[in-house]
């Protein structure tokens, strides 16, 4: 199969620099996705309903946030990763071992929003550099939603 040539204004050599950046902050969305989506599932406790809502929207937010993420990859002309395997390579999101309580599922949560955020501000200057406003502003959107989030989540303890 013969591939196209993508030709956007942004060079080859920027275009896979900008793409390997998204795969990591891919990986670290779809592992927080996973990660506050276990939480939804199995948080108890007195908060059980506050926490289990707020859990809902957060990882129905970030469904969203891959999916976005992923295309962006796309557009830049290279393959989103997408197995467990290659999320696990890429991610700096730790997976716990068994269930939290409640409280250190919002711990969790906020170093993993954090870590998102982290990983958005090492992209970022790619982007920048290479005047690629759509994925700039993709990560500045995706830094701002992280920022609040873990706001909210310390605001809980």
């Amino acid at each position: 199969m013969a591939t196209v040539q993508v030709n956007i204004g942004i060079s080859d050599q920027d275009r896979e620099k900008i793409a390997q950046s998204l795969s990591r902050l891919l990986a670290d969305s779809y592992t927080l996705y996973l990660l506050t989506h276990n939480f939804h599932w199995n948080v108890t406790g007195p908060q059980f309903r506050t926490l289990h809502l707020m859990f809902e929207e957060q990882y129905t937010e970030l469904a969203t946030a891959v999916d976005d993420i992923a295309e962006r990859i796309r557009t830049l002309g290279y393959p989103a990763p997408g197995t467990y395997r290659e999320f696990a390579k890429l991610t700096s999101i730790q997976e716990p071992e068994g269930v939290p309580s409640a409280t250190d599922m919002i711990r969790q949560l906020i170093t993993g929003n954090e870590i998102v955020v982290q990983t958005c501000r090492e992209a970022l200057p790619l982007a920048q550099e290479a005047n690629d406003e759509s994925t700039a502003s993709l990560i500045s959107d995706r830094m701002s939603v992280h920022e609040k989030t873990a706001w909210m989540l310390r605001s809980m303890l």
